[in-house]
């Protein structure tokens, strides 16, 4: 039945082979890696103008000046950023370059820094196209937690069943909205220049506008370049491209910014000209809409819906990276290497159920209002773009080819914007960011822990070159059947352990509870196998698993003291179908871990099938 239910959702499995045909053209990876970034115009210009009208509406005109500052800082990611694909084609983005240039621990806090941000871009957008679904069906509104945590689902799903096909569902929104916003910024051109729309800002820019001081201004930018989210994703996913990879990849990302960069300051100027005032109850971006296409008009219905569609599949972009750099972790051994294998459909799918597991968690914690965690979601964006910037800045001093000064002072203003506004960040908005200041060193623990782990693991099992490995020699086996009861699957364990074993002991669990039928089976079994020593072991406790370990570790001491081999078999039975196996107790199952506990003592089971 699951395995049914696997397939229609999922599809059927992929050769390895077939691995070319799930990467991507540049019009399906500008779908499936932009939905974030440029679905971010609907709020980056809103939280501008939101912090600059708490002091008055004449100081509108300053988020033009702070447009153009994120431009710039946006103009030195993407330059830097298409550095990075070329320097680096395998993925990873900020993680590899920082690893690579400040060493392991720079690594480590840019990729858990974007590891979390994935989960908050995932849980951030969800509730966004939520809500937006909320406010046109009002009547939906108690049920905003199970929507966003459904749509995660759904996203999930549509990504196990491989970056193809869900690149393929992703460009009716991203290129709806796309087109939606081309549309609305050509019609509203038209109109300011044929006269039909009217200039209708509080102030003229470059007014002085009293109050105004340096600290609100940077507390403007630092709210609007919540735009610049998910630019990094086109880095991280540079395998997954078609041949030649980082030529498209850094294509992909010049067409993505740049789409990114018109929209955002189009935008800015509508909503100065039209003289638009955020408010709680209507978006920035809903009333340049209802002033260009009018408030009832096909355009403007046609505008919210591609907003709605974008900013709930905007959580895509964090399924299509969080994999690659887990990978990338894994590979280095910084995270479990189970994060390295590929799934039916030759997706990362560990990776992909992880990055939902954790979305989901968040929208449950914070019941679906995650706004409050879009400053934390920007320092998660901001602390990485510092270390990659400031690390290719290391790359071209040590590397040295062709216009690598140049370069090089592309890097060093945009890590120097980068490290300004993740100071802003923590100055202006500490209240919500100071959870990094917890999660980062506890990710760095784990971290560090798990490359302990494997490194230790490694040092263990490795054969060294030219060392003979040193084998055991036994002189017998001695062999540990465990006895519930005297059935067909008691007999073929016996038999079995004569077949191996020099030395053959029968152990029974006994309780209180019913002595005469411990009784019978002792019986019965010397009955059945009169040559085979059975011990019963009596238990006041209703425990199997204690008295079992204490009798197995004398059994095994006294073998050794014989240069014998201890193997304990524990017999079970399989039911036909595996819905079956809940009908019973898992004693097998318990017992196995406890005695995996011991070193020297081989555990084995003896399976018998049933046919009904």
């Amino acid at each position: 039945m699951w395995r049914y239910i696997k397939r229609v959702l999922i599809g059927k499995p992929l050769k390895t082979l077939d691995e070319g045909q799930t990467h991507l053209t540049k019009f399906k990876a500008l779908a499936m890696l932009s939905s974030d970034a440029i679905s971010s115009v609907a709020y980056g210009p809103e939280q501008i103008t939101t912090v600059l009208v708490t002091l008055s509406a004449m100081a509108m005109w300053y988020s033009i000046p702070i447009a153009a500052i994120v431009l710039v800082l946006l103009l030195a990611i993407t330059l830097s950023y298409q550095q990075i694909i070329h320097a680096y084609p395998s993925g990873g983005g900020a993680y590899v370059v920082a690893t690579r240039n400040w060493g392991s621990n720079g690594g480590l806090i840019a990729g858990g820094s974007l590891l979390v941000d994935y989960m908050l871009t995932v849980a951030v957008s969800t509730t966004s196209g939520t809500e937006a679904i909320t406010s046109a069906i009002p009547v939906l509104y108690p049920y905003s937690v199970p929507i966003a945590v459904i749509i995660v689902l759904l996203i999930m799903i549509m990504n196990l069943r491989g970056m193809s096909e869900s690149a393929n569902f992703l460009t009716i929104p991203v290129y709806f909205f796309v087109v939606m916003i081309f549309v609305m910024i050509a019609w509203g051109a038209y109109d300011i220049m044929s006269g039909h729309v009217h200039y209708q800002a509080p102030a003229d820019y470059g007014s002085p506008v009293a109050g105004m001081t340096f600290v609100l201004f940077i507390r403007a930018f630092s709210a609007g370049s919540s735009s610049l989210t998910g630019v990094e994703a086109v880095s991280n996913a540079v395998p997954n491209f078609n041949k030649p990879k980082a030529k498209n990849a850094a294509t992909t990302l010049a067409i993505m910014s740049g789409i990114l960069a018109f929209f955002f300051i189009a935008i800015i100027f509508f909503g100065f000209y039209l003289g638009i005032v955020p408010n709680s109850k209507t978006t920035v971006l809903s009333q340049i809409g209802a002033a260009i296409f009018g408030g009832h008009g096909i355009g403007f219905y046609l505008l919210q819906l591609s907003t709605a569609m974008i900013l709930t599949v905007a959580a895509n972009t964090g399924f299509s990276a969080f994999p690659i750099l887990s990978f990338n972790m894994a590979k280095d051994k910084y995270m479990p290497h189970a994060f390295m294998d590929r799934g039916d459909r030759l997706g990362y799918s560990n990776g992909i159920i992880s990055l939902a597991i954790g979305a989901i968690i968040l929208i449950l914690i914070f019941h679906g209002k995650t706004n409050m965690l879009i400053p934390l979601y920007a320092v998660g964006v901001f602390v990485p773009f510092t270390l990659s910037q400031s690390g290719m800045i290391i790359h071209w001093f040590r590397e040295r080819d062709g216009w690598w000064i140049g370069k090089a002072i592309i890097n060093l203003v945009g890590a120097v914007i980068s490290l300004c506004l993740v100071l802003a960040l923590f100055w202006q908005h500490f209240g919500n960011v100071w959870p990094y200041l917890i999660i980062m060193p506890a990710l760095m623990l784990m971290f560090h822990a798990i490359h302990r782990h494997y490194i230790k693991v490694a040092k263990q099992l490795r054969v060294a070159e030219k060392t003979k490995v040193q084998l055991h020699d036994y002189d017998g086996a001695t062999v540990i059947v465990l006895v519930g009861n005297v059935t067909r699957v008691t007999r073929g364990a016996i038999n079995y352990a004569r077949s191996v074993g020099d030395y053959v002991i029968a152990m029974h669990v006994s309780f209180d509870e019913n002595p005469g039928k411990e009784h019978k089976t002792a019986n019965e079994f010397k009955a059945e196998f009169p040559d085979v020593r059975f011990v019963d072991i009596h238990s006041s406790y209703r425990s199997i698993a204690k008295p079992t370990l204490r009798f197995v570790d004398v059994i095994a001491k006294r073998a050794a003291a014989r240069n014998y081999s201890t193997t304990v078999l524990v017999p079970q039975f399989i039911p036909k179908h595996p819905w079956q196996l809940a009908l019973h107790n898992q004693t097998s199952v318990r017992l196995r871990t406890v005695l995996n506990s011991r070193q020297n003592i081989v555990v084995a089971s003896y399976n018998y099938h049933l046919h009904e």
